[in-house]
């Protein structure tokens, strides 16, 4: 009777001071998140050693304009690229505001309706539309609309162009971020003899050359 009630409340207290694995699993991962977490907050950035990575750069700019050159850490590129397109903006908007008051102004001047009269805030002060000079003001006014049409064409195209730039140097930037440039590069130039001939001739340099000798050193 003793034996079998010491053996019991040794299995009891055998079965309550045992962990339950469960819970060691669940909490056991969540402390070494957050260790590394912790971790990687503390970490900083060495900048000197640090380099882009150039797909990232590649679809920074595409979708940010010079957003790929923040990312290089190219700060001085982006009033060339933001200069470009405002000024290609602006190209764009003047053209286009022009293109319509003389479309306007040609469509009115083609039509014999009196009350339409745009046209003529672009005559010059006194001068006057007659039936003598009215075919001469109808090839002008079409001349420049068709000129600011082409005129508006081509800024979007610049705009289209130096997006494109600002998108292809982010690039080849981060792609030439590693490319070594030491003092260990270095192209050597100096005079050399070319021996011609048979290279079982004798030493004599009568079918030599004189030449280049180029040695480059990486």
């Amino acid at each position: 009777m003793l034996l079998m009630g010491y053996s019991t409340a040794a299995a009891q207290k055998d079965s309550t001071a045992a962990p339950l694995p469960d819970s060691v699993a669940l909490v056991l991962p969540k402390a070494d998140a957050i260790a590394t977490a912790d971790a990687r907050k503390m970490e900083k950035r060495d900048w000197a050693t640090w380099t882009p990575d150039p797909k990232r750069a590649l679809w920074l700019a595409l979708v940010i304009p010079g957003g790929g050159q923040i990312y290089n850490r190219k700060y001085w590129k982006l009033p060339i690229f933001y200069g470009g397109m405002m000024g290609c903006v602006y190209a764009l908007t003047w053209n286009n505001m022009m293109y319509r008051d003389y479309s306007q102004a040609y469509l009115d001047i083609m039509d014999s309706d009196p009350a339409t009269q745009s046209y003529n805030k672009f005559l010059h002060l006194g001068a006057q539309i007659t039936s003598q000079n009215e075919e001469r003001y109808k090839k002008l006014f079409k001349s420049r609309k068709d000129k600011y049409r082409r005129w508006r064409d081509m800024s979007m195209f610049c705009l289209i162009g130096v997006y494109a730039l600002s998108v292809i140097d982010a690039y080849v930037d981060a792609e030439l971020s590693e490319f070594d440039i030491s003092n260990d590069l270095s192209l050597k130039v100096a005079p050399t003899v070319i021996p011609g001939g048979s290279t079982f001739s004798s030493g004599s340099l009568e079918n030599s050359a004189v030449g280049v000798n180029l040695g480059l050193r990486f």
